[in-house]
């Protein structure tokens, strides 16, 4: 089983330091969560509130103390100073771009890290920041539809024009003249997100912190709609699990898993010196078996 982090509200200078260190000691993958701004008195409520234990953070998803990052500019500098880890956004809000833009940033940076980025995209909840940003929210699962569509287009290389209700390139158009691999991963827990995964993305990435009993529910599910739906293409499962407990870690490798994410804050305390962050992520590392990879 691999055993990747997933962080949120990081400078992008402690990603950089985090990803070494968490390369140096053995996990597989590091993810970085966005927003791109701070609705100040925002009503929405995300959607793991209403599932009781998914929620890994205390208080609002974004407050006046929550530094945000773009996911894809913080990657790039950890493409530089990292060579194994792979890198992924959890999720980028897709529907709030150009795709043609998202391509043209994301090719960039799958070209610096050599292959390891892996776009997780979802739909988002936050209305308020649509609003600050001129997208109309009720649009956001049709234009994350076309994103998709576009996005792929974009990427496989070569002239290709694209006429959708929310996006249309006039006429034909090049982003890259070589296909750019790029695995997109879809997030999120609703049976409508679940269905979307199964039938158009390359991997799946739970919302929130699922409980065990739900993380297994919620992966059997979109694997079994896969299976109905004919698909055979590698498929991979991203799991957030609380803590970073051996006994915990074990459970979910007992259960099929093949991908789960501890917490950055569980080995990576915020305020302490780098001396005792690089200690501590040591020290979790060797708790839960990781092997640092060959030099």
């Amino acid at each position: 089983m691999r055993v990747g982090l997933t962080a949120y509200g990081m400078y992008a200078s402690d990603l950089m330091a985090l990803a070494v260190a968490a390369e140096e000691v053995g996990f597989a993958s590091l993810w970085v969560g966005e927003h791109v701004v701070l609705p100040v008195g925002y009503a929405s409520e995300h959607p793991s509130v209403q599932h009781a234990g998914e929620q890994h953070h205390v208080g609002p998803i974004v407050a006046l103390d929550t530094h945000l990052t773009d996911p894809l500019i913080a990657l790039t500098a950890v493409a530089a100073v990292t060579s194994r880890l792979a890198l992924g956004t959890a999720i980028y809000l897709l529907a709030l771009r150009h795709p043609l833009i998202t391509a043209r940033a994301a090719a960039t940076v799958q070209e610096l890290s050599h292959g390891r980025l892996l776009l997780g995209v979802g739909t988002g909840w936050l209305s308020e920041e649509f609003e600050a940003l001129g997208v109309p929210f009720g649009e956001r699962a049709r234009r994350f539809d076309e994103a998709v569509e576009l996005l792929g287009l974009a990427v496989a290389g070569g002239p290709f024009e694209y006429h959708g209700v929310h996006f249309d390139t006039g006429g034909s158009v090049q982003a890259t003249g070589e296909a750019v691999p790029l695995p997109v991963v879809f997030g999120g827990n609703t049976a409508r997100a679940l269905r979307r995964a199964a039938e158009r993305a390359d991997g799946w990435f739970a919302s929130g912190t699922p409980p065990f009993a739900d993380a297994v529910a919620l992966r059997d599910r979109v694997l079994q709609l896969r299976h109905e739906r004919g698909r055979t293409s590698p498929f991979r499962c991203w799991m957030r699990v609380a803590g970073a407990d051996p006994d915990v870690l074990a459970r979910y490798a007992d259960a099929g898993f093949e991908d789960v994410l501890i917490w950055a804050d569980q080995v990576w305390p915020e305020d302490a010196s780098i001396e005792r962050k690089r200690a501590t992520i040591r020290r979790v590392a060797q708790a839960i078996s990781l092997e640092p990879p060959p030099r």
